[in-house]
């Protein structure tokens, strides 16, 4: 998949069974599996994040990312049901998506996998520490049939094909921006050729605020 990167210039800051998911020390002991149509792919838009070449100083994406080696992840054909029990049994909220080749080609979160947008806002209308029963069960009930309607379905058919990505050399403080600043809780990270090398989330972020605020 060839990748359009966008650079944005921002201001800087002052698989069963499932006791073995799909990671990266087990993707290439699993039997090949189809790709998705190339149409789509060929279609999507990889965006990315300015990326600076680091300077001493400066922390990089790189620094404090989850390694591909540690993330769990899924491929196009993988089946919604087996997500989303890696998922509760994992405690995460979503996967990159990759070919064969561990190149990118989506990504996909626990909304996705249920579409959860569908209720969002439905139920809980209040933000009250103790809800109505009434509301919390109806949304309850809802995500209960929400689940009956994923048998049979592929990740390749809910998954993002165009997420936004960012490189090992990104200053990190953009990348915490990003994050911070809009509803992504990840971003791929991947190198020059669009294969996948970890990912930063929020809890990565907070984690290096603390370690550079322990150093101070």
């Amino acid at each position: 998949m060839e990748s359009i990167l966008l650079q944005l210039h921002l201001p800087p800051l002052s698989s069963r069974p499932l006791s073995q998911p799909l990671t990266a020390a087990s993707f290439h002991r699993s039997s090949p599996l189809p790709r998705l149509r190339t149409s789509p792919l060929l279609a999507a838009k990889t965006l990315t994040a300015n990326s600076v070449s680091p300077r001493d100083g400066l922390y990089t994406v790189g620094d404090f990312m989850t390694k591909k080696e540690d993330l769990h992840v899924v491929k196009p054909t993988t089946s919604v049901d087996e997500a989303l029990e890696i998922l509760v049994e994992n405690r995460i909220t979503g996967f990159p998506v990759i070919d064969d080749n561990w190149k990118l080609v989506g990504v996909v979160s626990d909304y996705d996998l249920l579409a959860l947008d569908s209720i969002s806002g439905q139920g809980l209308k209040d933000n009250s520490m103790f809800p109505e029963v009434d509301s919390t069960w109806k949304t309850f009930n809802e995500v209960q049939k929400l689940l009956s309607k994923t048998n049979g379905k592929l990740i390749g058919e809910l998954m993002t094909t165009a997420p936004m990505v960012v490189r090992e050399t990104t200053n990190l403080e953009d990348a915490a921006r990003l994050l911070l600043e809009t509803k992504f809780r990840r971003l791929p990270v991947v190198d020059a050729d669009g294969r996948l090398v970890g990912i930063i989330t929020r809890g990565n972020v907070v984690r290096a605020a603390l370690q550079m605020k322990r150093g101070n």
